[in-house]
C-alpha cells in the first residue's frame, strides 16, 4: 500500500468517526434542553442507531455488493447525510426531527462496513496495516469531543452547532470520498438471500452451550450499554462537569490503550475472564455513577468514563474475537454479522426504551433527576448478567487465534462485514 493511499485511508477515518462524535455524544442533551424532549423520545432517537444497524445490511448487500463501488456508494450516503444533519439543526421540535435522524441513521450506519471494506481491499496484510488506520477514527472522534469542549456549547446552549459541524465534515468526506481508491464491488450478478445479509448461516453457532449462553449474555449486556450512551452526557451536566463532552473523550483515550493491550490480556487470561472483567467493569462504571457527584465525589465521575475501555474491549472485542474463532472459516464474517445484529440491533433496541422510561420515572422536578436510581437500575441488570453468565458459561478451550485474526477478510463482500 502506497503512502498516498494510506493517508487517504487514514483522512477517510478520522471524518467518519468525527462525524458521529460530533453529535452523537450530546443528543441526549441538545434533546432535553434545546427541544424539551421527554426521556422516552430520547430514547426513541438513540434507537435510531439499533435501527440503522438492522437495516444497514440490504443496503449493503443488495446494492454495494452487487452494482456500484465502495468509494462512491460512501460519497453519495455522506452527502445525502449533510442535508439530513443540516436539516435536524433547523428542527423546531422533536417531531419534526426525529425523521431526519432516523433517516440520517439509517443512511451512516451501511457506511461504518464500507470504510472497513474499502481499506481491507488496498491491504495486502491486514492484520498488520488496519489497525494504524482504524486508529485514526477513534481519534477523530475524541476530537470532535475536545472541540464541543474547547467551545464551550455545552454551557452557552450552542449544541445546534454540534448537527452544522458534523454537516459540514460529512459534506467534506461525502466530496472526498471519490477521490478513494476504487473499490467494485465483488458479487456482480450473485443472488444474495436474507439469510445471507443478515448473517443468519451462521446461526448453527447457537448450538454449542457456551456460545449461546455468550450470545444471550452480549444481548442482555446491551440493555445497560443503552443508559451510558443515552444518558451520561445530561447526568455530567446536570451534576455540574464543565466541558462534559471533552471529558468523555477520555472514554475514548481508554479504549484506544486497552485495544493494543488487548492481545497481551488474551493470552494471559482467557475467554471467560476477559468477558467477565468486562462484565464486571459495567457493574462498577455505574456504581461510580450513582455516588459520584460534581463536588467531593468527582473522581467517580472521571473513573466511570476511563472504564469505557475495560467495558467495550474486554467484553465487545474479546467477544468478537471468540465468535471468529469458533466460526471457522466458511462462517467467519456471517457470524460477525450475526452477533452486531443480535448486541446493536435487538439489545441496544430493548435498552435504549427502557432507559428512556426509566429517566422519564425518576425525574424529581423540570431540571433534576434521582440519578443514584437511574444509575442502579442498569448496574443491577449487568451484575444479573454477569452471574449468570459465571455460572453457566464454559470456556470449551477451543484453539485461539491471535485477536488481529478477528479482522475482516479483504476478499469478504461488504454485506458480511457490517
Amino acid at each position: 500500500m502506497t503512502a498516498s493511499i494510506r493517508i487517504k485511508l487514514s483522512i477517510m477515518m478520522f471524518l467518519e468517526f468525527f462525524i458521529w462524535g460530533a453529535w452523537f455524544v450530546t443528543l441526549g442533551t441538545y434533546l432535553l434542553r434545546n427541544l424539551g424532549a421527554s426521556g422516552t423520545q430520547v430514547g426513541v432517537a438513540f434507537l435510531t442507531q439499533s435501527i440503522g444497524a438492522i437495516v444497514a445490511p440490504f443496503i449493503i448487500g443488495l446494492i454495494a455488493d452487487r452494482f456500484f463501488s465502495a468509494q462512491k456508494i460512501l460519497g453519495v450516503l455522506h452527502l445525502a447525510g449533510a442535508l439530513l444533519l443540516w436539516r435536524a439543526s433547523s428542527a423546531p421540535d422533536f417531531g419534526s426531527f426525529y425523521p431526519n435522524i432516523l433517516t440520517y441513521m439509517v443512511l451512516y450506519m451501511p457506511t461504518l462496513a464500507l470504510v472497513n471494506s474499502i481499506s481491507f481491499r488496498q491491504m495486502q496484510n491486514p492484520q498488520k496495516e488496519f489497525a494504524p488506520i482504524r486508529v485514526l477514527g477513534t481519534l477523530g472522534w475524541i476530537v470532535a469531543g475536545l472541540t464541543i469542549g474547547w467551545l464551550n456549547w455545552e454551557q452557552t446552549n450552542s449544541l445546534q452547532a454540534t448537527f452544522l459541524m458534523a454537516a459540514g465534515a460529512s459534506a467534506l468526506l461525502g466530496v472526498f470520498s471519490f477521490t478513494l481508491p476504487a473499490t467494485p464491488p465483488v458479487k456482480q450478478g450473485a443472488q444474495t438471500s436474507i439469510g445471507d445479509l443478515l448473517g443468519l448461516d451462521a446461526i448453527g453457532l447457537l448450538r454449542n452451550r457456551s456460545y449461546l449462553i455468550f450470545f444471550l449474555a452480549s444481548i442482555a449486556i446491551c440493555i445497560p450499554l443503552a443508559f451510558y450512551y443515552g444518558f451520561t452526557n445530561p447526568f455530567l451536566n446536570e451534576v455540574g462537569m464543565k466541558s462534559a463532552a471533552g471529558v468523555q473523550s477520555l472514554g475514548q483515550v481508554s479504549e484506544l490503550l486497552f485495544m493494543l493491550a488487548i492481545p497481551l490480556f488474551f493470552s494471559k487470561l482467557g475467554v471467560k475472564k476477559m468477558l467477565a472483567i468486562g462484565m464486571a467493569a459495567w457493574v462498577l462504571r455505574y456504581v461510580f455513577f450513582a455516588y459520584g457527584n460534581g463536588e467531593n465525589n468527582y473522581w467517580m465521575l472521571i473513573a466511570g468514563i476511563v472504564l469505557h475501555g475495560v467495558c467495550y474491549d474486554f467484553f465487545f472485542v474479546t467477544g468478537q474475537i471468540y465468535t471468529d474463532n469458533l466460526a471457522g472459516e466458511r462462517f467467519k464474517s456471517s457470524a460477525q454479522g450475526f452477533i452486531t445484529l443480535a448486541t446493536y440491533g435487538v439489545g441496544m433496541l430493548i435498552g435504549t426504551l427502557l432507559s428512556g422510561r426509566i429517566f422519564d420515572a425518576y425525574q424529581t422536578t423540570p431540571t433534576t433527576h434521582d440519578w443514584r436510581m437511574i444509575w442502579l437500575i442498569p448496574a443491577g441488570i449487568a451484575v444479573a448478567v454477569l452471574l449468570a453468565f459465571l455460572a453457566f458459561f464454559r470456556d470449551q478451550k477451543e484453539p485461539q487465534a491471535a485477536p488481529a485474526e478477528a479482522l475482516q477478510d479483504p476478499a469478504t463482500p461488504l454485506s458480511q462485514a457490517i
